[in-house]
């Protein structure tokens, strides 16, 4: 089988997107021939040993130089035209961009449909343009990919499709994400970033529906029990001034008098991210949305209990291995979930076996596999 995949996302590891497409290359079996088709101005700077043994990466030099537009040009005139000049059998679209006229079959993975969903993320004439755009195209693939059961049925709504079209294929942890081993790694990764003996970890994206404001309110019920002993952490690149979803958080925590028990350490290393998992006492998580909900499992992995909420699709990522909070919203309840977790021995002790056993259950050779699986459905019919 010859299959070309759109790499937008290549050179953007740090993105769930790009985490996902990395993936596929690494597991894709050898008898798929795979052709990764990169904009030029994406070319990867490197690509690893295990990728280019079997992955031909092809630049198509844009004639757009405006971001936006060059997207969207790529998408939707690029891909599929170096999808015939390839003369694959299939293309893969590893995020929600389906072309509106494809020269080949193509399978789109929908990670999620927020913005159909969540009105913060279709709040300008551009992205509500865009989002038509995709949602229209989305009923000429031959096959969509669901992260989760929950994303599906969002998709099979929104989107009406039919059933039959769209699979629900779950991710997993990467393999660094495991129990306290790397004793000499994780000391590293804690002076690197200043961390103390023991804290209560967020790390995450800082967009309205990953709910930060709400867990830094949160905390106001926690900190003067735990705060001296057990700070808050929260790790990840805050959003600059010019970011549309731009908040101050430093100053909301300032305001709410929780300043010296909270410390922002920034963006992290994605090899730094396991250990500081494991360096956790306590792995918080309050998003509103999630089309899969990846940091949950790759905490419980890594041997860390873990308090989210019980919203989207983070329910059949933790099951019962994780403490749920019904409403996202309920800042005191959250609050409440964190200080019984770092208070109560027995409880953290429980979570942290139930979200090993938890976590073994997702595996990326098996996404792979299913999704191979919807490849050759695709090409034999």
């Amino acid at each position: 089988m010859r299959l070309a995949l759109n790499g937008w996302f290549y050179d953007q590891p740090h993105t769930g997107s790009g985490q996902y497409l990395h993936w596929l290359l690494k597991y894709l079996p050898d008898d798929i021939e795979a052709t990764l088709v990169v904009p030029q101005s994406n070319q990867p700077s490197a690509v690893s040993n295990q990728q280019s043994a079997k992955i031909r990466i092809i630049n198509y030099q844009l004639p757009i130089t405006n971001n936006n537009l060059s997207k969207v040009y790529f998408e939707q005139i690029g891909f599929p035209r170096a999808c015939r000049d390839l003369k694959v059998h299939l293309a893969h679209i590893p995020y929600w961009a389906p072309p509106l006229n494809s020269p080949v079959p193509f399978v789109v993975t929908i990670h999620d449909i927020m913005p159909l969903l969540l009105p913060e993320y279709n709040d300008s004439i551009k992205l509500r343009l865009y989002n038509a755009l995709v949602s229209a195209a989305s009923s000429g693939a031959n096959h969509v990919i669901a992260d989760s059961e929950s994303s599906r049925q969002d998709i099979l709504k929104h989107l009406r499709l039919p059933q039959e079209k769209v699979t629900s294929i779950l991710l997993a942890a990467s393999p660094e994400y495991f129990p306290r081993l790397g004793a000499l790694v994780d000391i590293a990764a804690r002076q690197k970033y200043n961390l103390p003996e023991s804290f209560v970890l967020y790390l995450g994206g800082f967009h309205p529906r990953k709910n930060v404001r709400q867990l830094l309110s949160a905390w106001t019920w926690a900190s003067n029990s735990i705060g001296e002993h057990y700070p808050l952490v929260i790790a990840g690149a805050l959003p600059k001034k010019n970011d549309r979803f731009y908040d101050d958080f430093e100053r909301y925590a300032e305001e709410l008098k929780i300043k010296d028990s909270v410390r922002f350490i920034g963006a992290v290393d994605e090899d730094d991210k396991a250990a500081i998992y494991r360096g956790a006492a306590c792995f918080v998580f309050p998003s509103r949305y999630e089309g899969f909900g990846l940091p949950p499992l790759e905490a419980m992995a890594c041997g860390t209990p873990v308090v989210t909420t019980a919203f989207s699709s983070i329910p059949e990522v933790v099951g019962d291995a994780a403490y749920l909070i019904e409403d996202p919203q309920n800042t005191r309840a959250l609050g409440a979930a964190i200080l019984s977790v770092i208070v109560n021995d027995d409880l953290s002790q429980r979570l942290i076996n139930d979200g090993l056993i938890q976590a073994k259950k997702f595996s990326w050779q098996k996404t792979i596999d299913e999704t191979v699986a919807v490849y050759k459905k695709v090409t034999e019919q």
